[in-house]
């Protein structure tokens, strides 16, 4: 391909070798659209960085390249997903006029053998470690939604103690108690209604805190989830629940990853018949006539688990 005052408004992508052309002849600005950190491991040799993922993007991308007539390209990781093409997209709508995308990302660009630059080491990705960690009580989250036909309440239940077993690079087992006596509700104001419905709530119209001051989960195990994608569930959990002393297998997917500094988080959201679980207060389906007092069976929960370090292995 001939480059003729480098002007890339025509065409889409370019190949290692033409970039490096372009290079040579200094008449090019290379922005790697990655995470800083990953700009800090590996990028092209004279790059800058402006992570379009960043709502600051085109603000960096003002600093380096004020000029909207300069030539510009624009690289990830690989070229395989729509990152290195929505920062085209920003630019052109930003009004610059000469973007391309490099073809095959920098994978592309160091297959080809030309340099690239680093700051610090290349991080490889955490695992999970074999080993028994305990759930950090304080940085866990266990959010509840219940819903009628008008209206939803949502709060929080403390986790009190847990811990999870990791065998082999699989979730293996663990266990989960939940304090039922400290269920919060965040969404009404008015401290007296708010307590109205705790109170509700604690009472053996639903979940009898005074008899059953906690509720339980088993874990049984976790299957990883076939061509799973960051940001999606990546693991079936399955184990039994114990809420009013009745016990219940349920199985729903999560998102599990081993962190940097050697803990582990998971999020997952679920729902669950709370009338399986001797829950019936306001039950359609147990109850007639109901009227405004018509409660959904449905309970939703949101789970951000973190633990600590591997306690023992």
């Amino acid at each position: 391909m001939t480059w003729k005052g480098c002007d890339l408004h025509m065409y889409t992508t370019i190949t290692a070798v033409e970039l490096e052309q372009l290079k040579a002849g200094g008449s090019v600005f290379v922005i790697d659209v990655l995470l800083p950190e990953d700009y800090a491991c590996r990028h092209i040799s004279g790059a800058e960085n402006a992570c379009v993922y960043e709502m600051v993007f085109l603000d960096r991308i003002a600093e380096c390249v004020p000029d909207r007539e300069q030539t510009i390209v624009v690289y990830d990781q690989s070229g395989t997903s729509m990152t290195a093409g929505t920062a085209k997209e920003k630019l052109e709508r930003a009004g610059y006029r000469s973007v391309a995308i490099l073809e095959g990302g920098l994978l592309a660009w160091q297959t080809a053998g030309f340099a690239v630059e680093s700051s610090v080491p290349v991080q490889l990705p955490a695992v999970l470690r074999d080993g028994v960690y305990r759930i950090d009580t304080h940085k866990s989250v266990v959010e509840w939604t219940g819903r009628n036909i008008n209206n939803r309440h949502f709060g929080r239940i403390a986790l009190s103690e847990g811990k999870v077993v990791i065998a082999n690079g699989r979730l293996f087992s663990g266990s989960f108690v939940l304090d039922m006596t400290t269920i919060s509700n965040s969404d009404i104001q008015d401290e007296g209604w708010r307590s109205m419905l705790l109170r509700h709530l604690k009472s053996d119209d639903f979940f009898d805190v005074d008899t059953f001051p906690t509720a339980t989960f088993a874990l049984s195990g976790g299957t990883p989830i076939a061509d799973a994608t960051p940001g999606t569930a990546n693991m079936e959990i399955a184990g039994s629940l114990t809420i009013k002393g009745t016990t219940r297998a349920i199985r729903f997917p999560a998102m599990v990853a081993a962190q940097e500094d050697g803990t582990v988080k998971a999020q997952a959201a679920l729902d669950f018949d709370r009338t399986l679980f001797n829950v019936c207060y306001g039950s359609g389906k147990l109850y007639e006539r109901l009227g405004m007092h018509l409660v959904n069976d449905l309970i939703s929960v949101e789970l951000f688990i973190v633990t600590g370090t591997v306690a023992c292995e």
